[in-house]
């Protein structure tokens, strides 16, 4: 009988299930410590920063491998789920929120510009997930954004304009003009140096600001030539900086001023050309010639050679592998991935991963590092042999806006 067979039935699936329980019980709760450590990664993989994207998404499958090779935490494994953002502050806090809803990241690491970090972290913020910015902002360590998820690994513009302003300004003159891209990260540059000429005094020509995505700079050509400034400050990133340093070797422009750029790009030199960026001078948080001098940056390169077969990594791809490690050492530190457990043991952590001492200042969660002033070099021994480093500025917190500054005294 139907009714009678599907009774039968049903009593055998319950005693199967029950024999199933009993007997794979174990197996669930192995599965349970199996279960991956997720960390979400939203980079810009199209637009204008994508070779810096590329580069970041390298160097943190870096930091995952080591971490799965060292044991994981308790034999947990971690793997790294990678968005693309489209360096647009909706689509961010798009992928954000499926990264956190959907896939249940543990992390959040990423980002590659300073609106986009500041969507990314207003998610987060709200739903408690922990983030760890690596790129450049100001903005997230001050009050109005940041939360106790929020940590940054990236310098902020304070930091970079300063060390560089002030070796820049003293070498060169203290006549300057502006160029920035029209967004948060070229407005925080240019405060960033305005905070340091008006230190010493300097005397500012112009301020042009230029959308994000520029390929045509003539029409800024002739009006710095005409104000004739000690110095131009390219506060802009990525392709936008390497398009305005060819266009300003073809103008003329660079042979009648100095170029210094708060960031100076690997990839933008490499992609810009030896000629156009020879003598161009900047910043960088990350500069692989000082595997030289520093143990940490050796082991890092070593590690890059071996998996990209022989590839150097480059200033913001080392913000990546530096981001998400320092996110799975608090875990390992913490014992747990539980979000306040792990920020906990991220805040003050002290850690050199690959470019000597750095601090998570305990306040604001901001990374206190060295920044390198770099210039580009006209020739050079491999591809990637571009810079070379005229100073290291060590990382000192009085480099930093005070946590009262930030609101967060």
């Amino acid at each position: 009988m139907p009714a009678k067979q599907g009774r039968s039935v049903g009593r055998r699936s319950v005693l199967q299930t029950a024999a199933f329980l009993a007997a794979g019980a174990p197996f669930v709760a192995l599965r349970a410590e199996e279960t991956p450590i997720r960390i979400g990664f939203p980079v810009p993989i199209t637009g204008p920063y994508a070779t810096e994207a590329a580069d970041q998404v390298r160097a943190a499958q870096v930091a995952i491998a080591e971490f799965n090779e060292s044991g994981g935490l308790g034999g947990r494994r971690a793997e790294l789920l990678v968005r693309d953002d489209k360096l647009d502050p909706g689509e961010a806090a798009t992928r954000a929120i499926e990264l956190i809803e959907k896939d249940h990241v543990d992390f959040i690491v990423g980002s590659l510009s300073a609106s986009v970090q500041l969507a990314v972290n207003t998610v987060t913020k709200q739903r408690g997930v922990l983030y760890n910015s690596i790129s450049q902002s100001d903005q997230i360590v001050n009050a109005p954004d940041w939360g106790p998820t929020t940590f940054h690994e990236a310098m902020t513009p304070h930091m970079t304009a300063g060390a560089v302003g002030r070796y820049a300004f003293g070498k060169f003159g203290k006549r300057c003009a502006y160029v920035a891209a029209d967004y948060a990260y070229g407005h925080e540059m240019v405060a960033g140096f305005r905070a340091v000429g008006a230190e010493i005094g300097a005397e500012e020509l112009a301020a042009i600001n230029m959308p994000i995505g520029t390929r045509d700079f003539s029409t800024v050509m002739p009006r710095l030539q005409a104000l004739r400034p000690d110095i131009v400050f390219l506060c802009n990133f990525g392709r936008d900086q390497q398009i305005f340093v060819k266009q300003a070797e073809e103008s003329g422009l660079k042979r009648m001023t100095h170029l210094v750029a708060p960031v100076l790009l690997q990839t933008a030199r490499i992609a810009g050309g030896a000629q156009a960026f020879a003598g161009v001078l900047g910043g960088t948080s990350y500069y692989w010639g000082i595997e030289r001098d520093v143990a940490s940056a050796k082991a890092f390169n070593d590690r890059f050679r071996k998996t990209y077969d022989g590839r150097l990594p480059s200033d913001y791809g080392a913000l990546g592998y530096s981001g998400v490690r320092a996110v799975l050492a608090a875990a390992v530190k913490a014992g747990s991935t539980e979000t306040a457990k792990v920020a906990a043991a991220l805040a003050g952590m002290k850690y050199d991963f690959y470019k000597g001492p750095q601090v998570y200042r305990a306040c604001d969660h901001q990374s206190v590092q060295s920044v390198f002033i770099i210039e580009s070099k006209a020739n050079g021994s491999v591809p990637e042999d571009v810079f070379t480093v005229l100073e290291t500025v060590p990382g000192r917190e009085d480099m930093l806006k005070t946590c009262a500054q930030e609101g967060l005294g």
